[in-house]
């Protein structure tokens, strides 16, 4: 086809998508629903798994974890009432593994992950910061966690066993309470108790550079944390979820797997199990963790793609109604064209990139919207999103695609059309 009559015809698409301007809208809501839908829902899916990839990452590829359960007991079939009977993890569960595992250099116990989070807010005069996450930890924290202290320092084992209140910030409240000062030495409020502020972490990776809530957390003694919060960690209970986790780091030139057995093995004595008894504990590495979410994240992606996918249908759906509806509308038209000389491919042609056109401006629409919305609820809640280049060309590519697949029946009904049937048509 002559360049120049494909121009000719794109424009007499424009021509009749302008005369039925509230038909075309409507015809380009259903597209656009389901490509916003597409590219809004992709961005935050993609923000959140890159930002849970970084934040796995940064913890080191030998730190092991042990919780209580975890979501590889959970994906791999097992009971959640059985996993409910687990005893609760405990500080001298974590004590232990630093004095009897031998390759482990370092160990740390965190209150408030594991687990559902403790959420509250900080006060400084007349600032306050947004929610964040309440963690109850040890003097090692830092050190296991693989984070700076960017200004002052963490809270010692003195102030760990003394239950001093005491607090070292994230940055997201560091940045909400003191941004043109030194926090260090002063007191924040958290809820109802006064914490002494002795240093501040520094920031930890962000996707993207557009952020997610990674350094949206203040730590606490957990001795501190325990008396605010009323947990009491003291004692291994079943039947309780607890938010604990226990992160151990193991020596420098250790192989992981000894690491791995030496923990597993002090953690059985404690809890008294034979031999012949499966573990009452999950041990978690970062392969293991990022393996998890390797399925967590195939199965979101493969829902979003399903309901996209049946936006879009009913979006074609539309398509298809209306260009059938204005082939018959158009019969005379067609007629005229046919009997001056317009061949069959031709009005094939003009149908069918009436149809594109409609669903790739639903798309470029549907784009800007899904963009929009994934921007705002990260602006709104700091909820990590991502979008690349390419999902902008998959959402484009769909509604183009949409567009070809059901105006093509329309089209070729047109382009059918008996010249003289059509002049005759009433």
């Amino acid at each position: 086809m002559r360049g120049a009559l494909l121009v000719e015809i794109v424009r007499m698409a424009l021509d009749t998508i302008r005369a039925q301007a509230l038909r075309s809208a409507l015809t380009v809501l259903g597209v656009l629903i389901g490509i916003a839908s597409l590219v809004g829902m992709t961005s935050m899916v993609r923000g959140f798994d890159e930002s849970l990839r970084d934040t796995i990452r940064t913890i080191g590829p030998d730190t092991i974890f042990v919780a209580q359960f975890s979501g590889l007991s959970v994906s791999s079939g097992d009971d959640f009432f059985e996993l409910m009977q687990r005893p609760s993890l405990t500080p001298a569960d974590a004590r232990a593994i630093a004095r009897s595992a031998p390759t482990i250099a370092s160990v740390t116990l965190v209150l408030g992950e594991g687990g559902p989070p403790t959420q509250a807010q900080l006060q400084y005069r007349n600032r306050r910061s947004k929610t964040i996450n309440v963690l109850g930890s040890t003097e090692n924290f830092a050190a296991v966690y693989h984070i700076d202290v960017a200004t002052g320092r963490f809270f010692t084992a003195a102030e760990v066993s003394h239950r001093r209140q005491v607090a070292v910030l994230g940055q997201t409240p560091y940045q909400a309470l003191f941004p043109h000062a030194d926090p260090v030495g002063k007191l924040v409020r958290l809820g109802s108790k006064r914490y002494r502020v002795v240093g501040v972490l520094g920031p930890r990776p962000s996707p993207g550079g557009l952020g997610g809530g990674q350094d949206d957390f203040v730590v606490i003694p957990h001795s501190a944390y325990q008396k605010q919060f009323g947990l009491r960690a003291t004692r291994s209970r079943r039947g309780e979820l607890r938010s604990i986790m226990i992160a151990a780091v193991p020596r420098a030139g250790v192989d992981r797997d000894d690491a791995l057995r030496d923990v597993e093995s002090v953690m059985r004595i404690r809890h008294g199990l034979r031999l012949d008894e499966p573990n009452d504990f999950d041990l978690l590495t970062q392969e293991a963790a990022l393996r998890l979410w390797d399925r967590i994240s195939g199965a979101t992606y493969l829902a979003l793609v399903a309901i996209s996918s049946i936006a879009l249908l009913v979006g074609g759906i539309g398509v298809m109604a209306i260009m059938t509806i204005s082939v018959t509308e158009r019969t005379r038209e067609i007629g005229t064209r046919k009997a001056l000389g317009a061949r069959r491919r031709e009005i094939l042609w003009q149908f069918l990139l009436e149809a594109v056109v409609l669903t790739a401006a639903g798309g470029v629409l549907g784009i800007l919207t899904g963009s929009a919305i994934g921007l705002g609820v990260h602006y709104a809640t700091g909820f990590p999103i991502s979008l690349p280049w390419w999902s902008h060309a998959i959402g484009f590519g769909f509604s183009a695609t949409v567009g070809i697949l059901f105006g093509f029946f329309p089209a070729v009904r047109a382009s059918g059309l008996d010249p003289i049937e059509a002049l005759r048509h009433e």
